[in-house]
């Protein structure tokens, strides 16, 4: 089974031709210009990650909402979970940029951190 992908480690954006065994286990990739592009195949086939960005409501914030982020890439397949509990979390101003407002979400050892700054009404 072949899947193609588009690597984005860099500018490049090399089209990865990824082949897999019936099973779905890597074999081979082909189109990479970068033994970065490699790299990128295998995790992407066998653990995909993804860095989260979204908004967190606030209460007494001059903004209802303050722009976030993962600290670290959040596996694929917890981004529902993830997106849940953020949806339900309501933070207080004042919320300063690199301020953690959800740690180890999900047990996960990543934080989801403000990316702006919110103060007080």
């Amino acid at each position: 089974m072949h899947k193609e992908i588009i690597c984005i480690n860099c500018p490049i954006g090399c089209h990865l031709d990824i082949e897999l065994d019936d099973q779905g286990n890597f074999i081979s990739v082909s189109g990479n210009l970068c033994p970065k592009g490699k790299e990128y195949a295998i995790k992407e086939m066998t653990a995909p990650v993804r860095t989260l960005t979204t908004t967190i409501r606030i209460e007494y914030g001059q903004y209802p909402l303050v722009s976030v982020r993962s600290d670290k890439p959040l596996p694929k397949d917890s981004l529902f979970d993830v997106m849940d509990i953020i949806d339900h979390t309501i933070k207080k101003a004042p919320i300063k940029i690199g301020d953690i407002l959800i740690s180890n979400i999900l047990g996960l050892e990543v934080n989801i951190i403000a990316t702006s700054n919110n103060p007080l009404k």
